[in-house]
């Protein structure tokens, strides 16, 4: 069996190896890897998330979701309208499965009943309507039984036409969908990968919505706070994400640093066919990775950093192997 050249370097540090196995094992690797870090705190701990996770699938053929302007939804009678619709909605090419082989670990959800359907159907949405809520959550259940040790994040933070009677079908779809393995709310500093395997919880649900206060399994949005930078310019995002890394409460939450550019109507308007990934996403890409191969995990450092096409640069391994910084530092304080 020939060897992975990564494990032949020896001259190479030990986080830059991490990196290369993690680049050549995938998930396979990421349970042994965690398991040094099993008693550091997860929001000490870094993980990569994608932007509007679900969106690698819309739907042209949909009515254009309540989350969108009257004006665009005026505008999208015309056909060619939402085929341009789409080029800005997709943030993902990666199905959720796709994505956790990948290494990603939080997934940003936003929702939708679908207005005139019969019945309380719940729907992915980003301008045009995605893959049901629950085919989602039943194929990212499949990947958790089949990786026991691998710990998940589900964040739904946006719900659009949606009244009670639709929330309790989602989170009855939820429970439905992972049963034992939801992490009850707890707090922030117990939860550990060692607490997680020892529970036999995998998933953490993050809920947006004040019903979340009536399931022991729903953590309430104000425990992962993501503030959004909502700019085209990569210089004052990489400045907004320094700034609420400084103002990161130092304990009880997770944190999302959004590494993400947002276009304005008037960018949309000058590259309408060029769409998201052409504009913004490959151009900028350079400086965003440089940015957070400079971050550091721990108490004030990075957590959780979502990215739109997760896939395009070699994110998750370079977001992962930066977790060595906490070891090195356990060493250096040793030795001193």
């Amino acid at each position: 069996m020939q060897m992975p050249a990564a494990w032949c370097r020896v001259s190479v540090s030990w986080r830059q190896l991490a990196k290369e196995l993690l680049v050549v094992t995938g998930v396979k690797m990421l349970p042994l890897y965690f398991s040094k870090f099993s008693k550091i705190k997860y929001s000490w701990l870094l993980f990569l998330g994608s932007h509007d996770s679900f969106s690698y699938w819309v739907d042209e053929q949909s009515p254009v979701g309540p989350d969108q302007a009257t004006a665009i939804k005026r505008l999208a009678r015309i056909s060619l309208v939402k085929k341009i619709m789409k080029k800005w909605s997709v943030t993902q090419n990666l199905t959720f499965k796709e994505q956790l082989e990948g290494g990603i670990r939080y997934f940003d959800l936003r929702v939708s009943s679908k207005p005139g359907e019969i019945g309380q159907e719940i729907y992915f949405i980003h301008g045009l309507f995605g893959i049901k809520v629950w085919d989602g959550l039943k194929e990212i259940n499949t990947f958790l039984e089949q990786h026991p040790k691998e710990v998940i994040f589900l964040d739904f933070n946006h719900f659009y036409a949606m009244d009670d009677s639709h929330h309790y079908f989602l989170i009855n779809r939820i429970h439905s969908a992972f049963g034992s393995k939801l992490c009850s709310v707890e707090c922030v500093e117990y939860v550990t990968l060692q607490y997680m395997w020892e529970k036999k919880h995998q998933v953490l649900i993050f809920y947006h919505y004040p019903l979340y206060r009536e399931y022991p399994f729903l953590w309430p949005g104000n425990k992962m706070p993501a503030p959004w930078a909502n700019t085209t310019n990569v210089h004052k995002l990489l400045q907004f994400l320094e700034t609420t890394l400084e103002e990161r409460s130092r304990y009880g939450t997770f944190h999302v640093s959004q590494a993400i550019l947002t276009p304005r109507v008037k960018t949309i308007a000058r590259h309408l066919i060029r769409g998201l990934k052409n504009t913004l996403v490959h151009r900028n890409l350079p400086m965003i990775l440089n940015w957070v191969k400079a971050q550091k995990p721990g108490v004030m450092g990075v957590n959780i950093i979502t990215s739109d096409f997760v896939e395009l640069v070699d994110f998750a391994a370079t977001v992962i192997a930066l977790n060595d910084l906490l070891l090195e530092e356990d060493e250096s304080a040793t030795k001193s």
